[in-house]
């Protein structure tokens, strides 16, 4: 007869718990070289990456520029509007936050909106949709939060977009 018993292990074998403790000390060793100890590497960006960041802090003034016009230009556009005037408006304080050193300058853009409420409409409907492809173009040259913040806000504008047809 055999001397095996119910508990014994072949040499060079791994019982069942030397084997769960090498996954969990794995899984303990993937995840402490997953994460970093200093968060402000994983949010840095390049000085082109500051430069494009700031454009698109101005393409986003320039809207609501553009949508704080086409409100005085008609009555009947502002009330329309004002939702998503407020959207724009917060969306570039967001867009303000994640740019290191960016300052926004709501007063670029032309200086004044037709009166009819099917001009002003049109006019800001072209600002809209000109602001969310630049949006759209300034994500693919970021990853992370500054990516998702270009991505949903490009996104939201074209809803805005759409709105104004």
């Amino acid at each position: 007869m055999s001397d095996s018993s119910p508990g014994a292990v072949p040499a060079g074998a791994f019982s069942r718990r030397a084997l769960l403790a090498a996954a969990v000390a794995g899984t303990a060793a993937v995840a402490a070289g997953c994460t970093s100890s200093d968060g402000d590497t994983a949010d840095a960006v390049t000085p082109a990456q500051v430069d494009r960041l700031a454009e698109q802090v101005a393409v986003q003034a320039a809207l609501v520029a553009a949508y704080d016009r086409a409100s005085a230009g008609s009555a009947e556009v502002a009330t329309e509007v004002a939702v998503l005037a407020a959207q724009a408006r917060a969306q570039l304080e967001r867009l303000v936050a994640a740019a290191p050193g960016a300052a926004a300058d709501p007063t670029a853009g032309p200086s004044s909106a037709p009166g009819d409420p099917a001009g002003v409409r049109a006019l800001l409907r072209a600002e809209v949709g000109r602001a969310a492809a630049a949006h759209a173009a300034a994500c693919p040259d970021f990853t992370g939060a500054r990516a998702a913040l270009l991505g949903s806000i490009a996104a939201g504008l074209r809803g805005a977009e759409g709105r104004l047809a």
